[in-house]
This record gives C-alpha cells, sequence and structure tokens, in this order.
C-alpha cells in the first residue's frame, strides 16, 4: 500500500495481538507525520477544534487494511468511520490521529492509538466495556505505551511503576472540557468541582497521550466527559495495566471517564457527584 511519500508496511499475521497493535500504531503515526510533512488542511467536523485530514483518513485506512489481512475474523470501529463486524467476539478501535487540532497546528502533543475490546451481548448498554489490551505512540517523540491483559505496561519497552496513590489535592490533573459547555451547568458544575479539587490542571488536547502519561507518572490523574471508545480505551487498558484505577460516573446525563491512582479516581467521582443533579 502507497500513500503519498510514504510506503507502509505489511504486517506479518503471526504477530501476537500485543506486536500486532505495537506495530500498527508505529506505522499508522509515521504515515500521519509523513503526510504533514507534505502539506495539510483540515475539514471541520462538529466545531472549528474538532477537525479531520487526509492524514487521519489515510492512517485509518492504513489500519483497517492490515487488522483485516491479520485478524480477519476480528471486528474493526474506526474513528473516521471504518466499521466491520467480526465473528471471533473481539473488535479493534482505532483511533489514527487522537489530537488533530494539535497535529495540524505543529504541536508534537497527538498521537496513534488502538484497543482490542471484547464485544458485548446486542442488548447490553455499557459505556465502558472490557478492554484487552491498548497500544499509543506519539511518533514526534518516539514513545509508545502499551499494556493490557497477562502485559504489564510498559513505555519503548520499558515497564513503567503506574500512578501515584496521592490525594488528589496533591496531584496535577490532566482534563478537557470545550468551551461551550462550560456554559451549561450540567457539565460545567462537575467539572468545576473537580477541577478546583486538584493541585493542578493541564489541558494538552490528546487524551491517549494524557493517559499514557497517568499511566507512566508524568500526570496525575485525568477526567472528561462523553470519551468515544478510540478516545477511551487504548489508554484505559495502558493506565490498569499499570496499577492504576479507571471510573466511569454518569452525572446530569453525561458520562465521566476518570483514570488515576485508586485515591485520586475516587476523589475526582466523589467530586463529580457532589453537585446539584438536574432532572
Amino acid at each position: 500500500m502507497t500513500t503519498g511519500r510514504h510506503s507502509a508496511i505489511e504486517l506479518d499475521p503471526s504477530l501476537n495481538d500485543y506486536e500486532l497493535a505495537a506495530a500498527l500504531v508505529r506505522e499508522a503515526g509515521q504515515l500521519a507525520l509523513l503526510m504533514r510533512m507534505g502539506g495539510l488542511q483540515g475539514e471541520r467536523k462538529t466545531s472549528v477544534s474538532d477537525i479531520v485530514t487526509a492524514a487521519d483518513r489515510a492512517a485509518e485506512a492504513y489500519v483497517l487494511e492490515q487488522l483485516r489481512r491479520c485478524r480477519p475474523d476480528d471486528g474493526i470501529l474506526g474513528e473516521e468511520g471504518s466499521s466491520v463486524a467480526g465473528s471471533s467476539g473481539r473488535t479493534w478501535v482505532i483511533d489514527p490521529v487522537d489530537g488533530t487540532y494539535n497535529f495540524l497546528h505543529g504541536s508534537t502533543y497527538w498521537c496513534s492509538a488502538i484497543a482490542l475490546r471484547r464485544d458485548q451481548e446486542v442488548s447490553a448498554v455499557d459505556v465502558d466495556p472490557d478492554v484487552i489490551l491498548g497500544a499509543i505512540y506519539q511518533p514526534e517523540l518516539d514513545k509508545l505505551w502499551t499494556g493490557g491483559e497477562g502485559h504489564a505496561a510498559s513505555l519503548n519497552g520499558e515497564r513503567i511503576a503506574g500512578p501515584s496513590n496521592a490525594a488528589l489535592s496533591e496531584l496535577g490533573a490532566a482534563t478537557y472540557i470545550h468551551p461551550t459547555w462550560l456554559a451549561d451547568p450540567r457539565a460545567a458544575m462537575p467539572w468545576h468541582a473537580a477541577a478546583v479539587s486538584a493541585a493542578s490542571l493541564r489541558m494538552f488536547g490528546s487524551g491517549s497521550c494524557d493517559l499514557g502519561r497517568v499511566a507512566d507518572g508524568e500526570l496525575g490523574c485525568w477526567f472528561q466527559h462523553s470519551c468515544p471508545e478510540w478516545d477511551w480505551l487504548p489508554g484505559k487498558a495502558i493506565v490498569r495495566a499499570a496499577g492504576g484505577d479507571t471510573a466511569v460516573v454518569n452525572v446530569n446525563g453525561l458520562n465521566w471517564f476518570i483514570a488515576g491512582g485508586p485515591t485520586a479516581v475516587s476523589q475526582i467521582r466523589g467530586a463529580l457527584t457532589s453537585v446539584p443533579q438536574f432532572a
């Protein structure tokens, strides 16, 4: 497969799931980076900061092609529209470029991410599905996080210590909230309650990059509402494999996703649910 100046390699189907996930995010990230060097324009999706580029689509197309060849029985779900029903009871969840706004504007804070999850029953309603593994690759810093069931969390092959179990008041919290949600008390009130409970706040614009750093201890904890699977599952798998905790809590009809050490996760949950509930 050739896209622009980058000849993406065909991956070996005999790779195990972790090796395959790592290879997929490395290749997807490098493909996107090379395409950006050639010049890209963004297309608006839901807002000025929610955009897509040809690199997002090309990277997802590459991952889709490799998965259909290497794991033909598995399902596939991608942010940019890929949807393949599988027969194995497993689905790969793809985020070809997480942090596209950063990516398009020349920041290094973006990544390619992938997760492998178990499929739910058709009748099940579960905003936090059972994840098997995750891989996150930040190309410009050459950082590769992996982790999941039976596989300790690692950064560039080195096992990581995991999140601190310190109190939220002693930790920096990474988060994201779109400015329009700050005008809506359903989101603004719980977000504010959690935000003021932390020692400091960081808002970088890539949830998967944030969650990799929560797993390795660079960031203390993380919370955000209304995350799609591709923004949550890769990092969730890695944080849990690093010995951290994760949770999802519904407040005023919005699902809030939380990651960090057990103490911080419990305290963020408590702060989010401490606000008045709207009917």
